[in-house]
């Protein structure tokens, strides 16, 4: 039995626009003990996706299953053996990192858990700040806690939801390493990322998401070789020749293309040359997981598909 069971599922909005479908038919499983990573440009249907397993939306079409149990008729049961990181910040502002802790115990009938809460406080970090009204914590640090709060009734099955956007290395490192040690004693991890170079060093098997379609579902490492061939890596304030400028992505001064073999390196370069492109720091590396998705990407979506995701209020504009 999968941890995980995605089956037909399908989720439409209703928008000004008319219906909006933003997943279609999305099936896939996730297996018992499984560092899985779930990834795609924003308005692919991640985040209505794990939204939709963790009950907080409700699919037009299809079904989910945790560990057997249906997220919808059975949530109850279901919803015990998640801990879901969600994307944004929402703490209560009246309690301190322990009493939050404690609580959120309490919402899953755990008692008597503070041995294991003082585990969590010091994995990540946060032994100094247990007494610290939430109030009072930098945003990395309510990140933390958000780690802690869903982790704290010990589920077999840890969602990860964006869980280092715009969060500090240290942290990065703890809160991978802490998770790691967990997925090593046996618990299944989806993880939505958009830092390709962690799920490629933690994810054993990767789903594509593309407007509500999975565009690409494999092993890791069979992803990785699907992408043959090296990157030329090279920094240059010049334009580039015409030429060459459709085959590049450019970061700043940081320019990256993609070559087949050496031959190929070398006629860029001569390229480069007579044009009179100064370049500096020039290197050669393979073809990683950030290749992989830009191909897979580009091979699956429109110019226009980013405009036609709708943009629905959040819940407090939505009373505003």
């Amino acid at each position: 039995m999968a941890a995980v069971s995605f089956q037909s599922v399908t989720k439409t909005y209703s928008t000004p626009q008319g219906p909006f479908r933003a997943l279609d038919a999305v099936s896939l499983g996730i297996e018992e003990g499984e560092f899985f990573g779930l990834l795609g440009p924003n308005g692919a249907g991640k985040t209505t996706l794990i939204s939709i397993l963790a009950g907080l939306a409700r699919a037009t079409s299809g079904r989910v299953l945790v560990q057997g149990a249906d997220v919808q008729s059975d949530y109850a049961n279901a919803r015990r053996k998640l801990g879901v990181v969600p994307q944004e910040l929402v703490f209560d502002p009246f309690f301190s990192v322990r009493e939050a802790l404690r609580f959120q115990s309490g919402y899953f009938g755990v008692e008597h858990n503070d041995a294991w809460i003082d585990e969590l406080l010091h994995s990540l970090g946060l032994a100094d700040k247990a007494q610290a009204n939430m109030r009072q914590l930098s945003g990395g640090m309510k990140r933390r806690v958000l780690v802690a709060q869903a982790l704290v009734h010990k589920p077999p099955i840890i969602v990860l939801d964006e869980p280092t956007a715009g969060v500090d290395v240290e942290l990065r490192q703890t809160l991978w390493q802490f998770i790691a040690k967990l997925n090593k004693q046996g618990h299944t991890v989806l993880l939505t990322t958009h830092y390709l170079e962690e799920a490629e060093a933690l994810c054993s098997r990767i789903a594509m998401l593309q407007r509500g379609h999975v565009v690409a579902l494999d092993r890791t490492s069979n992803l990785l070789k699907s992408a043959s061939g090296n990157v030329l890596v090279f920094k240059t304030d010049a334009p580039l020749p015409a030429a060459l400028a459709p085959l590049a992505r450019v970061t700043g001064r940081v320019v990256q293309m993609v070559a087949q073999d050496v031959q190929e390196v070398e006629h860029f370069l001569a390229q480069l040359r007579q044009a009179g492109v100064e370049v500096q720091d020039i290197e050669i590396r393979r073809a990683d997981l950030e290749d992989v998705f830009l191909k897979v990407m580009a091979g699956n979506a429109p110019a226009d598909w980013e405009a036609k995701v709708p943009s629905f209020p959040r819940p407090a504009e939505a009373a505003a």
